[in-house]
């Protein structure tokens, strides 16, 4: 394992002190002919963001030194290890408009934090901004300014091991979009936290494997020539979660069932997924009207969709990078908004996308008008995200399944995000204020929270 130390003591940052920085290796060499990696035309085409993910282990031990110092040595060489599966992540790339990624080893930023409170205060009193915090330098989405050194490159991959008093952990990690979606990110901890488990000291000079490698399909040279979608940080925009227990979920479930049998429209089979798009939706479309002295506006919500097993040439679910599309419904008036109209036009969309055969089709129905009329819809469009039905609660490094993961950073204004929670559904939602202060007292709503 090679790592570069370079102990930093830093200033207070609000409640907790960055005690260490270092960068992480691959433990051996990228192979020459991988040392380019092509980015597809999807990966320029996401925003220049990071996906940041934390997750949260309580420490379980009674007596003695915090289980985190303990397994800090283990995280270390075990992403050494991991990075050389994931080699484009220990890579770099340029910060506007990459084409590919440089695989040149210079490695990943591993940063250790000590936090002035107890995990268990903290996820009871904390907001959602206040995960900023666990991050490297406060860098989460929205942000492409990490850079290295002087150079104007991007690191894709950074860590912050986060010591609460209590001895609970945090970890966050933060990857550049342009190389990850929400399955890559899991699929990456996930592996990472299997090989921290096989990293005992009785197994430290071995080298390890994991089940299945990463896919990285080796796209051919393309440099898209019109613009990535932009996402800006919104100023009048608030992010809160709404967590939707199990048996709510049922019972929206038999509500819908309900509703769309009354109408003659009946949908037997509704998803959890899909009946919690359409109630997030529908509410924030109601409080959205009442906010325009209530007059409906036409309106319309993308749905993003992996579509690593949808096509009919499937790609393995451990393909690494952004293969998704988005599923657009359009509104035009109120009546659209019920269930029997809402979801049978998400199911036709997921029956069409089906019918794709291969990734090349996909980057077919790409044009610079299609991706300059898509950026304007950003801006009046509803975005919905799922990560429901990924193993975020499978990322063992050792301290056992973590009691919360979560996303940070800042959302895009009129978006939601759906992740699995122990006993139901996390709804990340983002709205501008005026319009969130509607929504969070909708009783639709919180009768099913």
């Amino acid at each position: 394992m090679t790592m570069i130390r370079s102990l930093i003591r830093f200033g207070r940052r609000q409640f907790h002190t960055i005690v260490s920085r270092e960068i992480i290796k691959p433990s051996s060499p990228t192979p020459s002919h991988l040392k380019t990696y092509n980015l597809s035309l999807i990966d320029q085409l996401v925003p220049d963001t990071f996906v940041p993910m934390v997750t949260f282990y309580p420490n379980t031990r009674i007596h003695g030194r915090s289980r985190s110092h303990d397994k800090t040595l283990d995280l270390k060489h075990s992403l050494s290890q991991t990075l050389t599966k994931y080699y484009p992540f220990a890579g770099r790339h340029a910060k506007v408009a990459p084409a590919c990624i440089d695989c040149n080893d210079n490695g990943a930023e591993f940063l250790e934090a000590s936090t002035d409170t107890t995990l268990s205060d903290f996820l009871q009193t904390s907001h959602h901004e206040d995960l900023d915090q666990l991050f490297p330098h406060g860098l989460v989405n929205y942000n492409s300014n990490r850079g290295d050194g002087d150079h104007d490159q991007v690191i894709p991959l950074a860590v912050q091991l986060n010591r609460f008093e209590c001895g609970g952990v945090a970890v966050a990690v933060s990857l550049s979009h342009k190389v990850v979606d929400g399955s890559s990110l899991v699929h990456f901890l996930n592996d990472w936290a299997k090989m921290t488990r096989l990293c005992s000291k009785e197994q430290k000079k071995h080298e390890f494997s994991i089940d299945h490698d990463p896919q990285f399909i080796p796209f051919q040279y393309m440099n898209v020539n019109f613009k990535s979608l932009l996402l800006e940080r919104s100023k009048d925009c608030v992010t809160r979660s709404f967590i939707f227990p199990n048996s709510k979920i049922n019972d929206l479930k038999l509500k819908v069932k309900s509703m769309t049998e009354e109408s003659g429209q009946p949908i037997t089979n509704p998803t959890r997924v899909e009946v919690l798009n359409w109630i997030l939706y529908k509410c924030a479309v109601a409080a959205a009207t009442k906010n325009n002295s209530g007059v409906f506006k036409p309106s319309g919500v993308n749905h993003l969709i992996n579509i690593r097993g949808k096509m009919i040439e499937s790609l393995p679910q451990k393909s690494i990078g952004n293969f998704v599309m988005a599923m657009e419904i359009l509104t035009e008036n109120e009546s659209e908004l019920k269930p029997e109209s809402f979801i049978n036009k998400l199911k036709k969309q997921k029956i069409q996308i089906q019918g794709l055969r291969n990734m090349e089709t996909v980057f077919g129905l790409f044009s610079q008008p299609v991706v300059e009329e898509g950026q304007r819809k950003l801006d009046v469009f509803y975005i919905c995200s799922s990560f429901c039905g990924y193993p975020t609660y499978e990322i063992d490094f050792g301290w056992g399944k973590p009691v919360k993961a979560t996303l940070a950073g800042d959302l895009k204004k009129n978006s939601f995000i759906l992740m699995d929670a122990p006993n139901g559904i996390e709804a990340l939602v983002c709205l501008g204020k005026q319009d969130m202060a509607i929504m969070q007292n909708d009783p639709e709503l919180l009768a099913f929270l």
